[in-house]
């Protein structure tokens, strides 16, 4: 117990996780010194901070890039320092949150098997270089908390069988029951690995090079909760717990969204937000969509999470041109609480991932997806289904290039159904955010598929900083009128409180080719109809269907046609998108 009430509240809190946790593993005794342990770490006696629940700590003024700490690149400078420069030239006034994907020293998955999680990758920077952009901007930094490197000092002590990390790592016997284990990869489960101590089995989710860390053993838990600490200090504001899905295991299940794997979000929240309340965990579930909401828990899990249906239902849509689909969806998507909202993108690092469509799409739809993205230069990762049968994972494709036509072929409509894309995704509930080459209308990148030979690398061009310039300069560039009409769309979206990521809600119906839904602003004030002709041909918006308030002015804010008694009908061309608001 300590002197202060509220300190031992908060230690009751931490200690009820721990129980539900490692209940069944740890005495009393040890779980009250463990979350003393966690206590001392986060420094709580010196930082305590109140919360406040279902406090939103965003709105419609936020908008985050998604980028690599090399994906723009100048000769002899550091490319996170290269990065805070494009940032503040060209992205400034269009987002206020980045997300700098792993800029750890790594060995594999270009940066999710990390070596080091308390050191930057020489080869993009300095802890000095990711604290000035965390000044300036709202930083995401990843925890790759389910797994590390194989060649982390982690990874060596194990084998050696002492040092820190000898413990560190989950393994089982040869014949375990793992054949319902659910995963994203098709290679073996376990790795054989000679230690000092004999051959030992080592559980890889995804690969052989990145070795399953082991939370039965609550060392593990404590370096994970140093770095948070570490994290917090260097200005670090939103955390992206990846795979967190995979984190608990236990053998005779599918080993995934285990209630312990929820206790350890809780938990993470719960340490966090005493120590920064404004800082914001987001959990990285590239699962079914049921599965995927169940990680808001009761508000008290993720503060968002990511909305992974969306990409690969947005897709099938602009390319089948139907909408029925999303807008099954749309209406099935329950509004998050207040303190919790949706992460919504389009486009990431990985690609277009398939599981969350999932009972969404029909097998034929899927497939007939999978195969148009084939025939627009995609390349499709495999996972194993049930009883190893393998089955699509994700497709690996550059956003620009999955819209560049439809399930007939190319056409020459690719710019309009891209902007069609964003349009829809930036007027969602919840907080949008952009991968950087959907902003740079970034084409595949064949090259470097060849040159790496893994899928992923399709959609992660490195630009060379001289070279983008002179495109983004060139109003003939096609990278330029993508750049320029999308950064124009998000600043008009910042303008709306109607978009405030927890605003109001509602679909509506006006066919399969026209898609819509209703915005409300907070206060009630201002209302939008965001409307998308989502077909390759005109089609024709009866404005009766909207019901508009004949006792306002309408406008839409996209064309700034005002809107009238006079009309009855508008038509609108292929991908025409309109965000009809009270002025």
């Amino acid at each position: 117990m300590t002197d202060s009430p509220k300190l031992d509240l908060l230690h009751s809190k931490i200690l009820h996780h721990l129980e539900a946790i490692y209940g069944e593993l740890q005495s009393t005794e040890a779980l009250n010194m463990l979350t003393d342990e966690l206590m001392e770490i986060m420094g709580f006696r010196q930082h305590y901070q109140p919360i406040h629940p279902h406090h939103n700590y965003w709105n419609e003024t936020d908008v985050a890039v998604i980028t690599y700490g090399h994906s723009i690149q100048k000769q002899d400078e550091p490319p996170l320092q290269t990065l805070h420069e494009f940032l503040n030239r060209y992205l400034k006034d269009s987002i206020n949150s980045v997300h700098v994907l792993p800029f750890f020293p790594f060995s594999a998955d270009d940066g999710f098997a990390v070596c080091d999680y308390y050191e930057v990758n020489p080869a993009l920077g300095q802890w000095k270089h990711i604290e000035a952009i965390a000044d300036e901007y709202r930083l995401m930094a990843d925890l790759v908390i389910n797994h590390c490197s194989d060649q982390s000092e982690w990874f060596q002590n194990f084998i050696k069988g002492e040092g820190v990390g000898h413990d560190y790592f989950y393994t089982t016997h040869r014949d375990a029951p793992i054949s319902q284990v659910v995963r994203p990869r098709t290679s073996p489960l376990l790795r054989e690995t000679e230690t000092a101590r004999g051959t030992e089995y080592v559980w890889c989710t995804f690969s052989h090079e990145q070795v399953d860390l082991d939370f039965t053993n609550p060392q593990v838990l404590k370096e994970f909760v140093n770095i948070v600490r570490e994290y917090l200090n260097r200005g670090i504001r939103i955390f992206r717990l990846d795979a967190i899905a995979f984190l608990w295991k236990k053998l005779g299940t599918n080993c995934l969204n285990l209630d312990e794997t929820h206790e350890v979000v809780r938990l993470m929240r719960t340490l966090i937000e005493h120590s920064h309340p404004d800082s914001i965990i987001i959990t990285e579930t590239n699962i079914p969509n049921i599965e995927n909401l169940s990680y808001f828990g009761n508000a008290n899990e993720a503060h968002c999470v990511y909305n992974f249906s969306l990409p690969p239902l947005l897709v099938y849509t602009l390319v089948s041109g139907n909408c029925r689909y999303l807008k099954r969806w749309l209406m099935s998507m329950p509004p998050a609480q207040y303190g919790t909202t949706y992460f919504n993108f389009i486009a990431s690092h990985d690609g277009i991932g398939l599981r969350p469509a999932e009972g969404l799409l029909s097998d034929t739809e899927l497939a007939t997806l999978v195969s148009t993205m084939q025939n627009f230069g995609g390349k499709i990762s495999w996972r194993a289904g049930d009883n190893g049968v393998k089955k699509p994972y994700e497709v690996n494709i550059t956003l620009f290039d999955a819209l560049q036509g439809t399930e007939a072929g190319t056409d020459d409509l690719g710019l309009d159904r891209f902007m069609c894309a964003h349009g829809i995704m930036l007027a969602l509930e919840g907080i949008p955010a952009l991968y950087i080459h959907s902003i740079l209308g970034t084409r595949n990148d064949y090259d470097k598929l060849e040159r790496t030979e893994h899928n992923r690398s399709i959609n992660r061009h490195e630009w060379n900083y001289d070279h983008l310039m002179s495109e983004l300069n060139d109003d003939s560039s096609m990278h330029y009128q993508v750049y320029t009409k999308l950064t124009e769309l998000i600043k008009l979206r910042r303008e709306q409180k109607a978009f405030h990521p927890n605003a109001t809600q509602f679909t509506l119906h006006m066919g399969d080719y026209l898609f819509g839904f209703w915005r409300q602003s907070i206060d009630r004030r201002q209302s939008i109809f965001c409307i998308y002709n989502i077909s390759n041909t005109e089609q024709s918006l009866l404005l009766s269907d909207l019901n508009l308030v004949v006792t306002n002015d309408w406008q839409d804010l996209i064309s700034g046609l005002t809107l009238d008694n006079t009309y009855d009908a508008i038509t609108l061309n292929p991908y025409q998108m309109m965000w009809i608001a009270n002025v």
